[in-house]
């Protein structure tokens, strides 16, 4: 029989998925700080483009900047922490530390789903409605959607980790490399019945629903190219191919996730584990820029101008 603890008597969570690397760690730390520095200037180059450029301030490129917002927020949610731990001889989390990132990280994957849906809806408006695009897709309408976005983010993951704060624990050990949700629950003494409930209900309502306005925009946006103009043809490419590209890597990343977490996982190799729990949150910000910088004309041009221009 396993002693109980409730959260309240458990001051630290173990992270029990390092393992000892000797000196590799300093090659793995000043890896992961260079893919760091990189994202934080990448997107805080991209931020800076979007807002001092006029010509940038249209519906798509506004919810791009958001995106970029929270790339440095989700990464900045994990690589620090990462870093510190990697040079750590105890690889140990405070209970509050622990849910903060809980709390940032899983915030981070809601606002990125929300925003990505939104972009697809705002590519639909765009190439199968262009005339209607202006009045539908107004500056006020773009500020309520983008706040909207982050608001529900931070609703959803107040309840959820409420569920998680309450409940008596069983255990200290979580077998990742960070903080993750589904491996708290897993510690619970009397399991999580409702913890599961709001989890399923929220997946059918809500991530389901915004997975079939995605899948409809992309099948309108399809059939507006085959039977529209040359012209339409390449304003959809040229815009619609970087967002599809982030959307299924990220859905890509977010499925072994969840494969993870809910699959016996011991048989595959300790390293190939710890990459695939820590791709969805390391990848998508770092291809993210790359996509919308190299891709789009308007933010390659601009940011070319900034940066190599005469003075």
């Amino acid at each position: 029989m396993r002693m109980e603890m409730n959260v309240s008597q458990v001051t630290y969570f173990t992270l029990s998925a390092y393992f000892d690397i000797g000196l590799f760690k300093y090659a793995i730390f000043f890896f992961l700080m260079c893919v760091y520095i990189f994202i934080l200037s990448s997107n805080i180059l991209l931020i800076v483009v979007i807002c001092v450029n006029r010509s940038l301030h249209e519906p798509m490129y506004m919810f791009l900047c958001s995106l970029f917002v929270n790339e440095l927020y989700g990464s900045t949610s994990l690589f620090p922490f990462l870093l510190v731990q990697i040079l750590s001889d105890v690889h140990t989390v405070s209970v509050p530390l622990c849910f903060l990132q809980i709390f940032c990280l899983y915030m981070y994957v809601n606002v990125e789903f929300y925003n990505l849906a939104v972009m697809s809806y705002d590519r639909y408006l765009s190439i199968c409605h262009p005339l209607h695009y202006s009045t539908q897709m107004s500056f006020d309408m773009v500020v309520r959607l983008t706040a909207l976005l982050w608001v529900l983010s931070v609703v959803v993951i107040v309840v959820m980790i409420t569920f998680n704060a309450s409940s008596d624990l069983c255990g200290n050990i979580i077998d990742r490399v960070f903080c993750a949700n589904y491996y708290v629950v897993k510690l619970s003494c009397r399991g999580a019945t409702a913890s599961n409930i709001y989890g399923l209900v929220y997946t059918f309502s809500v991530l389901f629903s915004l997975a079939a306005l995605i899948l409809y925009t992309y099948v309108k946006i399809l059939q507006v190219c085959f039977s529209g103009s040359k012209q339409t043809r390449q304003k959809a490419i040229s815009t619609c191919t970087p967002h599809l590209v982030s959307l299924l890597n990220f859905s890509f990343g977010s499925f072994f996730e969840i494969f993870q977490s809910r699959f016996d996982m011991s048989r595959v190799p300790n390293v190939l584990r710890i990459v695939l729990s820590l791709y969805f949150i390391t990848f998508q910000p770092v291809l993210n820029p790359l996509l919308y910088g190299l891709k789009l004309s308007k933010i390659r041009i601009t940011c070319r101008t900034l940066l190599f221009s005469k003075r």
